[in-house]
C-alpha cells in the first residue's frame, strides 16, 4: 500500500475522519467523538489508532504524559485509495466500466453532466499539452 493510495477499513475511516476534525488530538478525544456513533471502548480506539500509526496512517507526538495523534494522509489520498479499492474489487481495476456503471446507475442533472464533460475536456487538453511539451524537450 502506497501512502498516496491508502486503503482504509471502515473502522479506520471513522477514526481518521475524527482525527482530521480534531488534530492534533489524544485517543480519548477520538473515543468520545465516536462513542455515540460506534460505541467503541477506549481500549478499542487506542489499539486501532496505534495500529494505524504502524500502517503509516497516523503519526504521534509526545507532550509530557500525553500522546497526540495527527493524520499522515490527506482526505484526497484516503479517497483515492477507497476509489482504487472499489475499482479493483468490482471492476477488475478497469476505469471505463466503472464510469459507465456510475453514469448508468445515477441520474445526472444537466449541470452535473456539464461539469463532468468540462473535467474530461480539461484533462484531455492537459494530456495533449504535456505530450507536446515532452516531444519538444526530446524525451
Amino acid at each position: 500500500m502506497t501512502r498516496k493510495q491508502s486503503e482504509l477499513t471502515a473502522g479506520e475511516w471513522a477514526i481518521i475522519q475524527a482525527v482530521w476534525d480534531n488534530e492534533p488530538c489524544a485517543a480519548p478525544t477520538i473515543q468520545e467523538s465516536l462513542e455515540e456513533k460506534i460505541g467503541w471502548s477506549y481500549s478499542t480506539v487506542k489499539t486501532m489508532m496505534d495500529r494505524m500509526v504502524g500502517k503509516g496512517l497516523l503519526r504521534t507526538q509526545r507532550m509530557r504524559n500525553l500522546i497526540l495523534y495527527s493524520s499522515s494522509i490527506t482526505k484526497k489520498e484516503a479517497q483515492s485509495g477507497e476509489i482504487m479499492r472499489a475499482m479493483k474489487r468490482a471492476f477488475d481495476g478497469a476505469l471505463t466500466p466503472m464510469m459507465q456503471f456510475m453514469l448508468d446507475s445515477k441520474s445526472l442533472t444537466e449541470d452535473e453532466l456539464g461539469q463532468l464533460e468540462t473535467m474530461i475536456k480539461n484533462k484531455s487538453a492537459k494530456l495533449t499539452a504535456d505530450k507536446k511539451e515532452k516531444a519538444k524537450s526530446g524525451r
